[in-house]
């Protein structure tokens, strides 16, 4: 499979993320080109498959992911693609979050209109060290309300790298039905 995988990252774990989708990529065999979205333009159409990463911060992805997906969204409609979606949220694994996270996403998807194959909410992480005075004390007073690391002295990380994974596993298993199907139909 020929993967393209474009992200936007504000603090770097989006990044990470997209990096260790690549290595898991490549270890399985497929080429991989990884590109970030403030960056050239790549487009999918010489693509089998295309993985897009964001990270939400105020209810808003990175603007040049949306630019991206609005400027190649009916290319991308017309093969299995994935989305990343890269927030603190994430970590809490209740209803009433996921529903915000996913409205967040559909809207998103409604802007822009692309209709990913499929969709991971996945738990970025707190980067005090990149953070300025200000974002520092706020983001600590957040973490301190819902009961995450307050330790400003470090980064902590909350991604689930299993539930990364799962995202390229289930892209894969797209890809065979794909090639399946067009076999039998040849």
């Amino acid at each position: 499979m020929k993967l393209l995988i474009v992200y936007g990252t504000t603090e770097g774990q989006t990044r990470k993320i997209c990096n260790y989708l690549r290595g898991k990529a490549v270890d399985n065999g497929h080429q991989v080109t990884i590109v970030d979205a403030t960056g050239p333009d790549v487009n999918p159409n010489s693509f089998d498959a295309t993985i897009i990463g964001a990270s939400l911060h105020a209810e808003k992805y990175q603007y040049s992911v949306e630019h991206y997906v609005q400027e190649h969204h009916k290319s991308l409609n017309k093969m299995p693609t994935g989305f990343l979606s890269v927030s603190l949220t994430a970590v809490y694994d209740d209803s009433q979050n996921q529903k915000e996270l996913e409205k967040i996403a559909n809207n998103f998807f409604d802007k822009t209109g692309w209709n990913p194959t499929f969709v991971e909410q996945v738990a970025g992480a707190l980067r005090y060290t990149k953070y300025n005075f200000f974002k520092k004390i706020i983001m600590r007073m957040i973490a301190q309300k819902s009961g995450g690391s307050t330790d400003t002295s470090k980064d902590t990380e909350y991604t689930d790298w299993n539930q990364v994974k799962e995202l390229l596993d289930k892209l894969e298993k797209e890809m065979v039905k794909i090639q399946t199907k067009n076999s039998i139909n040849k």
